[in-house]
C-alpha cells in the first residue's frame, strides 16, 4: 500500500486523473470526521470549501451507509449522486428496486418486534433507513448479550437478509441490493466515465477496494494491513490535502 502523498502516490495520483473522472467519497469517516453521536457529525470548513469547489468542475458522488435523507442534511451541498443505504438507495434507474428494498425491510422490521419482544431489547434500537435496517445496541448495559440477541432474531428473518456488521450495529441489508462496489461501477457505466477515484475508511467500502479494478482508484482513509486498496491517507485529517492534489490537476 502506498502513502498518497509520497512522491509514487503523488505522481500516480495526476497520471490517473482527468477531466471525465468521477470523484466518489464515504461520509462518515471520510469527508466528516467520527464522532460520538452520528447526527451531530460535520464536514469541517476546509473539506467542504474544497468539495464545493470540485463539485463544480467534475462529477462528484457521496456513497454513505446512512439513509440519503440523513445524509443530505449533512453534507451542505449537492453532489451530482447521493447514494445511501450502503448501495441500495439512489442509485439512477433503480427506483423500482428500491421499492422492493423498502417493503423487505418493513417486513423485517415487524418479524423483530415478534423476535425480540420489547423484554429483551434493552439497549437495542431499530433504525429504519427505508431500504435498510439497522439494530444498534451501543447504549445496551451488556453489550455481548444484546449482540447475541441480535444474531439469533436476525439467523431467523424471512427472507435472511445480507448483515454488514459495524461498530455495536448489525446493518440488514436485501441480499439483491448492491453493496458499494457495484454501486461505484453503476455510476461510472452511468456517465460513461472510464476511471473513478474513490476515497473510504469502513469495512463496506472495502466493496471498492476489493474489486482490484484499475480503473478505480482507491484510497484507504487511515492505514489497515487488512484492506485492498492500493493507497491510503493517515486519517480524515488529510482529507482537504486529498482534495487540494486533487483540484491541482485541473
Amino acid at each position: 500500500m502506498t502513502y498518497l502523498f509520497s512522491h509514487a502516490g503523488r505522481r500516480d495520483l495526476r497520471d490517473f486523473i482527468d477531466r471525465s473522472t468521477l470523484f466518489a467519497f464515504d461520509l462518515d469517516g471520510t469527508l466528516a470526521p467520527i464522532v460520538a453521536d452520528p447526527s451531530r457529525i460535520m464536514i469541517p470548513p476546509d473539506v467542504h470549501e474544497r468539495l464545493v469547489r470540485l463539485n463544480g468542475m467534475a462529477s462528484v458522488a457521496v456513497v454513505t451507509g446512512r439513509a440519503r435523507a440523513d445524509a443530505a442534511r449533512h453534507l451542505g451541498f449537492e453532489p451530482r449522486f447521493l447514494v445511501g443505504n450502503h448501495g441500495a438507495e439512489g442509485l439512477p434507474g433503480a427506483d423500482a428496486a428500491e421499492r422492493e428494498f423498502v417493503s423487505l425491510c418493513r417486513g423485517w422490521r415487524s418479524q423483530l418486534e415478534e423476535l425480540l419482544p420489547e423484554g429483551e431489547r434493552a439497549g437495542i434500537t431499530m433504525e429504519d433507513k427505508g431500504a435498510t435496517l439497522s439494530l444498534h445496541y451501543r447504549s445496551a448495559p451488556d453489550r455481548e448479550t444484546a449482540h447475541q440477541r441480535i444474531l439469533a432474531a436476525v439467523s431467523r428473518l424471512v427472507p435472511a437478509p445480507r448483515r454488514v456488521s459495524g461498530k455495536a450495529v448489525e446493518n440488514l441489508v436485501p441480499a439483491a441490493a448492491p453493496h458499494k462496489g457495484d454501486a461505484l461501477r453503476r455510476i461510472m457505466r452511468h456517465l460513461g466515465n472510464a476511471r473513478a477515484l474513490f476515497a473510504g475508511d469502513d469495512v463496506t467500502d472495502e466493496d471498492v477496494f476489493r474489486l482490484g479494478d484499475e480503473a478505480i482508484f482507491g484510497v484507504r482513509v487511515g492505514s489497515s494491513a487488512g484492506t485492498a486498496a492500493r493507497y491510503f491517507i493517515r486519517g480524515q485529517d488529510e482529507m482537504a490535502s486529498l482534495l487540494d492534489e486533487v483540484l491541482a490537476t485541473f
